[in-house]
C-alpha cells in the first residue's frame, strides 16, 4: 500500500498530528476555531441588504 504524502498544518505549515488532523498541534486547531468565531474568515460575495428591524437597531448605535 502506497504511503500518503505528510500534510501541512493549515495554520503554521508544520506536519500534522494525527489526534489534531488537519492541525498539527491543539493550538492551532483552537486559533482556527477563534478565527471563525471571531469573524476572520469571511467568504465573499455582494453585502446583504438590512431588513427593517436590523436597520432601526443600527440607528440607535
Amino acid at each position: 500500500m502506497p504511503k500518503k504524502p505528510d500534510s501541512k498544518c493549515p495554520d503554521c505549515g508544520k506536519p500534522t498530528a494525527p489526534e489534531y488532523r488537519p492541525f498539527c498541534s491543539r493550538g492551532c486547531k483552537d486559533r482556527d476555531l477563534l478565527n471563525w468565531l471571531d469573524e476572520g474568515y469571511r467568504i465573499p460575495g455582494p453585502a446583504a441588504a438590512l431588513d427593517n428591524s436590523e436597520r432601526d437597531e443600527n440607528l440607535g448605535d
